[in-house]
């Protein structure tokens, strides 16, 4: 493989790297330039998507991937450069023209219809009618049906899409696209939210589109996902085009060098630190049907790791902790001060932050600026009597730019125009900057890049040797292991594990979470 930054990595239209298969791509880009305002979000980017063949498009946040997906999708046009179909040059008015040439979108988060029916969602505007003015729902529901077939799942076409996983919803997506005669479909990160077994499913729908001679571009953080899915991968690197070709050969860390440009040998900065007094105490804590009698505690200076498959309970315990949900019996203590439950103004006044999972629905408020963000936890601070001192929340928000090596133009943007990776640093931030004794984070990397993961990493091993007491959910065992002094399991509700850093294997967390293995290990 070609190193970073060099001329062989670079691959310009044409070049073989880029051209390694005969035929006609089905779509190309050649040299596309965008920018908005002063920010050069894609410089001179190639990529083409063959018919029968999964490509994946790799970089960090902030790479440029998004703003490229929009530009296939429709939603942007090209400042300059080419955009091909069939080796055809178009100029795409509107994501409309896009789906009517073969290019579908299928985000990380559906957005279906609740109230409707599965076919209903699948054919909505384009219902099939029945002696030309009453929907044919017969007809509408075979075609669902049909479309379930060909991807070699079974989903009841008549089921209402609010119960739906978010697996299910983008099969129902997938099932819409091919509606509409798909012959490219773009999948944006989408197994961060799912299960190892739904992520199988997946990849076996995935597998059948690109049999049957469909373009797959597949958008993932998660390398071993991609080299064991993908045939081939373009890179980018702050919005340039710095690698294309085949993927076979490769390795994860391979792949990591080129979208980072640097070797990424501390992924997992882990320093070590002698654990303090217990700061987070949470006895036999409990929500019916939810988790039961669950006891932990974290010293100061450590970094306790909550494992376990997804459903065991694991961050619905944190909620409890933290007081967003109100448990049915327990006790959680702060430095020996027992919290008032399903209070989270006084987990926060004793000194607990929590960074959520879901960062978009309830870590940030996606319109409001930056800065105004990663004010929020602190906006009682910033100035007498509850109002806000501009001036402070900006030197509060500027601070802590620049010590999470925050990415953005101006800190009076919205906070939904940053990268993945710089939104979650801006969620850290707010809390940050209340220099909390404990801090919960719920799956902190979850859907950034390599490079931001390990700032991240390195972020909370700080914390731990400044004497934070760090309770972490992960579901990710590398980062699980990598990062946590003690690990602790969950299996349906129950902790059913406890290891030490020396004794944490992949296999003993896995027999864990599993249910295969006894308290302590």
């Amino acid at each position: 493989m070609g190193q970073p930054g060099t001329g062989a990595a670079r691959s310009a239209p044409g070049h073989p790297a880029e051209s390694g298969r005969a035929g006609t791509p089905v779509v190309a880009l050649r040299g596309v330039e965008k920018s908005f305002g002063a920010v050069r979000a894609l410089r001179g980017v190639s990529l083409e998507l063959f018919p029968g063949e999964v490509h994946a498009l790799l970089g960090e946040n902030g790479a440029g991937k998004s703003t490229l997906i929009k530009t296939l999708a429709g939603v942007h046009r090209p400042d300059s450069g080419a955009f091909l179909i069939d080796g055809r040059q178009r100029r795409l008015s509107g994501p409309a023209e896009a789906r009517d040439a073969g290019i579908a979108v299928i985000y990380q988060e559906p957005t279906l219809f609740g109230e409707l029916s599965i076919a209903e969602n699948v054919f909505m505007g384009r219902q099939p009618l029945r002696s030309g003015r009453r929907i044919d729902t017969a007809a509408m529901r075979a075609r669902t049906a049909a479309l379930f077939d060909r991807l070699g799942v079974r989903l009841d076409p008549d089921r209402p899409a609010s119960g739906l996983s978010i697996a299910d919803q983008q099969l129902v997506e997938i099932a819409k696209a091919l509606s509409f005669d798909a012959r490219v479909l773009i999948m944006d990160e989408p197994t961060a939210a799912l299960s190892d077994a739904e992520v199988r499913r997946l990849f076996r729908v995935v597998r059948a589109l690109r049999e049957q001679g469909a373009a797959v571009l597949f958008v993932s953080h998660r390398l071993d996902e991609v080299l064991s899915l993908c045939q081939r991968a373009t890179v980018l690197r702050d919005g340039e085009h710095v690698w294309a070709g085949d993927l076979a050969g490769h390795t994860p860390d391979d792949l990591v060098r080129l979208m980072v440009g640097r070797e990424l040998s501390a992924l997992f900065p882990k320093q070590d630190v002698t654990p303090g007094e217990v700061v987070l105490s949470v006895r036999r804590l409990t929500r019916e049907g939810v988790f039961v009698d669950v006891s932990l505690d974290v010293r100061a200076g450590e970094i306790v790791a909550l494992s376990g498959l997804v459903g065991a309970g694991r961050s619905e315990v944190a909620r409890a902790v933290f007081g967003i949900d109100r448990p049915d019996a327990g006790e959680v203590w702060v430095a020996g001060q027992r919290l008032r439950p399903g209070s989270p103004t006084a987990a926060m006044a004793a000194g607990v932050g929590f960074v959520p999972e879901d960062r978009r629905q309830q870590g940030l408020v996606m319109d409001a600026s930056i800065e105004r963000n990663a004010a929020l936890a602190s906006l009682g601070r910033l100035g007498p009597l509850g109002l806000v001192r501009r001036r402070a929340e900006r030197r509060l928000a500027q601070d802590w730019a620049v010590k999470l090596r925050l990415k953005f133009a101006r800190l009076t943007d919205p906070v939904g125009v940053l990268s993945g990776g710089n939104q979650q640093k801006v969620v850290l931030a707010k809390w940050l900057a209340r220099a909390p004794r404990v801090l919960i984070v719920d799956e902190p990397t979850r859907g950034i890049d390599v490079g931001t993961k390990a700032e991240v990493h390195r972020l909370l091993s700080e914390l731990a040797g400044q004497g934070v007491a760090v309770l972490m959910i992960s579901s990710e065992l590398p980062e699980v292991l990598g990062m946590a002094d003690r690990v602790l399991v969950m299996h349906e509700g129950r902790l059913v594990a406890e290891l030490d850093r020396a004794e944490a294997t992949e296999e003993r967390v896995a027999l864990a979470a599993a249910g295969r293995l006894g308290v302590g290990g």
